[in-house]
């Protein structure tokens, strides 16, 4: 299962992989906007840890840790 999450100008991209009934394992992939040389070679996927994670939690995760990533890599907002 993925999910596309657009924050400042990139897209994180959440995948969810089966891991038991109704729990599952989560990694995310930020890509995209004008700053992508910032990430340069590093845009591999990232697997969260200490899953596996509900549905509902899996994608919260992810998403907080995408965002995260992405405000420390361009500084907060004003």
């Amino acid at each position: 299962m993925n999910r596309l999450i657009t924050y400042r100008g990139f897209e994180i991209h959440v995948e969810l992989t089966p891991a038991a009934e109704d729990m599952f394992d989560v990694t995310f992939q930020i890509k995209g906007s004008e700053n992508i040389e910032v990430l340069g070679a590093r845009r591999a996927r990232i697997k969260l840890r200490n899953g596996p994670f509900s549905r509902r939690w899996a994608y919260l995760i992810a998403e907080v840790a995408g965002q995260a990533a992405i405000d420390l890599l361009l500084g907060p907002t004003d």
